[in-house]
C-alpha cells in the first residue's frame, strides 16, 4: 500500500470523507468565491465511494471547490502535487482556491497528502516543469530514467501519459476538466484508467467535468451542481446529457435551432 511517515496504509479509499464550510472563517460573504449560491448555506461535501463527479454549469462553482480541495490536501491550486509549484503566482490578483480553503475544514480518515491535481488549463506549464527538472537531475548523474518529455506528444496523449505515469500510486487525485485535451476515444482511455484506479483500491478520484462519457463511469457517486447546492443525479438527468442527446437524435435540426435561438 502507501505509507504516512513510517507507517503503511492499509485502508482502502476514499480517504477524504467530508469537508465543509466553516461560517466564522468568511470575513465578506459579498466577495468571491463566497458570493457564490453554492456557499451562500451551510456548504457540506462528503464522499462515500473511491470516485466522485461533479458535473454543473461554468460559473457555478465546480473549479473553485475543486481548487479549495487540493489546497486543504496540500497542492498548489494551479496544478501538481505536494512540494510543486509550476506555475508563478506573482501576478495573480486572487487565488480561489486558498481563499476557499481558508473557510474548509475537512474530515480525513487518514490524511493523504500524496496525489495531483489536474487542471487541463495548467498542464503545459506543469508538464514543462517536470521535463525541465528531469533534464537537470540527469545533467547531475543523479538517479533516474530519461525525462518523461510530455511535450513530445500531442496535448491529449501528454494528458493520458502523464496521468499514466501519475495515478498508479496511493493518493488522492483531483481532475478539473480531463477531457478538455481528450478525444471521444481518449475519453475511452481515460475511463479505463479510472478502472484500474479503482480497482487498485488506493486512490480516491474527484473529479469535475462536463464530459456525459465521464459521468457515466459505473460505481462513481454523480452529483449535480446547481445554484440550489450539490445533489445526487443519474446521468439522464444532466444537463449535459440531455443537450448531447437532442443533438444525437437530430444534428442538423439542432444546430439550426439552436442557431437561430437569439
Amino acid at each position: 500500500m502507501g505509507r504516512r511517515g513510517n507507517r503503511t496504509i492499509n485502508l482502502p479509499a476514499p480517504y477524504l470523507k467530508r469537508v465543509w464550510l466553516e461560517p466564522s472563517k468568511i470575513s465578506n460573504r459579498e466577495t468571491y468565491p463566497f458570493c457564490l449560491p453554492i456557499f451562500a448555506d451551510d456548504f457540506e461535501l462528503s464522499f462515500q465511494a473511491p470516485i466522485t463527479i461533479i458535473a454543473g454549469e461554468n460559473g457555478t462553482g465546480k473549479s473553485t471547490i475543486l481548487e479549495g480541495i487540493a489546497t486543504l490536501a496540500g497542492f498548489d491550486d494551479a496544478g501538481g502535487g505536494k512540494g510543486y509549484r509550476p506555475v508563478d503566482h506573482s501576478d495573480a490578483l486572487e487565488k480561489m482556491g486558498g481563499q476557499l480553503s481558508k473557510a474548509l475544514r475537512a474530515s480525513w480518515l487518514p490524511k493523504i497528502t500524496n496525489g495531483w491535481f489536474f487542471r487541463a488549463e495548467s498542464f503545459f506549464s506543469l508538464a514543462r516543469w517536470l521535463d525541465k527538472l528531469a533534464l537537470e537531475d540527469m545533467k547531475m548523474g543523479l538517479p533516474g530514467g530519461p525525462p518523461p518529455d510530455f511535450l513530445s506528444h500531442s496535448h491529449g496523449e501528454g494528458f493520458l501519459r502523464f496521468f499514466e505515469e501519475r495515478c498508479q500510486r496511493q493518493g488522492i487525485f483531483i481532475f478539473d476538466e480531463p477531457e478538455s485535451a481528450l478525444s471521444p476515444a481518449r475519453q475511452i482511455e481515460f475511463l479505463k484508467l479510472l478502472r484500474r484506479m479503482e480497482d487498485s483500491r488506493i486512490c480516491q478520484v474527484i473529479m469535475a467535468t462536463h464530459a456525459p462519457m465521464l459521468m457515466a463511469y459505473p460505481n462513481a457517486t454523480l452529483l449535480r451542481l446547481t445554484k440550489g447546492g450539490l445533489e445526487p443525479a443519474t446521468l439522464w438527468e444532466t444537463e449535459h446529457f440531455k443537450v448531447l442527446r437532442e443533438f444525437c437524435d437530430d444534428p442538423a435540426g439542432f444546430v439550426d435551432a439552436a442557431l437561430q435561438d437569439e
